[in-house]
């Protein structure tokens, strides 16, 4: 087996090379979201098998009722198994004219000094998914083969919530089964400090709409007397929340556990500013539940949000009106052992507890997902710090993520694999917005790190 340092130097050989393999790459529209780009899916499939494929994987096309999977395997049969994630479907490019250039034409840009990939789908997530492929490649052009069995696994609906995921694991579970799954779908906590995201939050949606009278009613002749759905709705949603921003259903927090002291110190020591984080969108003072960090708030605490509502006249100018209906959307945030669909049937008893007379109710789901907790003391995680603490500035934490990343749970409910985030782009990144970007630091340093972890995970 070739030592490290020769992988590291043929990785870097391969720069320009990789480049121009990820720019083949971006120019392909993959929008899983709009039918018109379908044959475009299938091409971008297509040239990640054929890509695989002259690297020797086992690589092919999956067709699935929606955008086609890719799926290839290679490396040794004994020893420690990885199956590797990534999306090659991308965002929409609207509004074009908020692009410094052709989204699908990629460039490399000069930005605050640094150099940046700029295109649609560089960050989210095709520079993340080649990061690996480029990894892959460093191995077996240096000594032949990969240092430990590898699965990967590509999707092409992730954009488009991934209709056709879970029916796919569950047909070739026995096939895509691992010791561990890696996912390169996340970032780093800045420019300088890598991470592995071990917690992401779950969540449960549910859009409420409140109806009452037969039509929209005068409110000088019927003000008083009659039902408010707007009112109704607004009593409701009030109580969902204490003075001190605590959710106030019943068993919300059921499962919620404290952050562990050396993890929760790990969080501290990443220096979180909350009036800095807050300032950059105009705010200032921290108003979830009070007494817990803004930090803990974001990646380990569950919240209730209110995500839209709707009643009555909304046009220009003044209707006086009682409405019909109203109608509010929700999302809970979820964490730890928080089960979604006890809060959401918790929500609804809250309603209908709260819903008066001549008032009905319509509940419309939304999704419900548990989070995903990753079980940090197996070996491979620290081994995997480790290994990505030896190719950055500063030593890799582990961190937390405050959105949702499915696949995460899918693999675990499914497949029984825990998962390692690591990515590495970074904040600014524009994904799903014009003018994405992903930095040619984090390309390039981002394959030398899997260079490092597929070296280490192969111990």
């Amino acid at each position: 087996m070739s030592s490290i340092e020769s992988v590291l130097e043929t990785a870097d050989s391969n720069t320009d090379a990789a480049l121009e393999r990820l720019f083949a790459l971006l120019r392909m529209p993959s929008i899983s979201t709009d039918p018109a780009y379908h044959s475009d899916c299938v091409a971008t499939a297509d040239w990640l098998v054929a890509e695989l494929s002259s690297l020797g994987f086992d690589a092919s096309r999956r067709d699935t009722p929606g955008k086609p999977m890719v799926v290839a395997h290679g490396g040794p049969q004994d020893g420690p198994h990885v199956l590797f994630y990534g999306h090659y479907d991308v965002q929409p490019a609207d509004p074009l004219n908020l692009w410094k250039s052709d989204p699908f034409d990629p460039q490399i840009e000069e930005r605050d000094g640094a150099k940046v990939i700029r295109a649609r789908g560089a960050a989210d997530d095709k520079g993340q998914l080649m990061t690996f492929v480029e990894a892959c490649r460093a191995w077996i052009e240096t000594s032949g083969a990969l240092p430990l069995r590898v699965t990967i696994l590509f999707e092409g609906e992730e954009e488009s919530h991934s209709p056709s995921l879970v029916p796919f694991l569950k047909e070739n579970a026995e096939e895509l089964t691992a010791d561990i799954a890696l996912i390169c779908d996340t970032g780093m906590w800045d420019t300088q400090t890598p991470s592995i995201c071990t917690m992401l939050r779950g969540m449960v949606a549910e859009e409420i709409i409140i109806r009452a009278a037969d039509r929209d009613l005068h409110s000088g002749g019927y003000g008083g007397p009659a039902a408010n759905p707007i009112r109704v709705l607004s009593h409701i949603l009030a109580s969902l929340h204490d003075d001190q921003g605590r959710v106030t259903l019943e068993g919300f927090y059921d499962g919620v556990r404290e952050v562990p002291g050396e993890l929760a110190q790990q969080w501290e020591s990443l220096g979180f500013d909350a009036e800095e984080f807050l300032g950059k969108v105009g705010l200032s003072v921290p108003a979830g539940e009070q007494g817990i960090p803004a930090l803990h708030q974001i990646w380990a605490r569950p919240t209730c949000e209110f995500n839209g509502i709707l009643g009555g006249y909304t046009g220009d100018g003044f209707k006086t009106v009682l409405p019909a209906e109203a109608r509010a959307k929700i999302s809970c945030r979820l964490v730890w052992d928080q089960d979604p669909l006890a809060i959401r049937e918790a929500l609804r008893a809250r309603v209908h507890h709260l819903l008066p007379a001549d008032c009905e109710v319509e509940f419309i789901p939304h999704g419900a997902d548990r989070a995903s907790v990753m079980a940090i003391d197996n070996p491979a995680f620290e081994a995997a710090r480790q290994a990505l603490a030896d190719e950055w500035p500063k030593e890799a934490v582990y961190t937390g993520g405050g959105g949702s990343i499915p696949i995460a749970g899918h693999f675990k409910q499914v497949l029984g694999l825990d998962s390692m985030l690591i990515g590495f782009g970074q904040d600014d990144d524009a994904i799903h917005s014009p003018n994405e970007k992903y930095d040619l630091n984090s390309f390039t340093g981002g394959t030398r790190s899997w260079v490092r972890v597929m070296a280490a995970l192969a111990k």
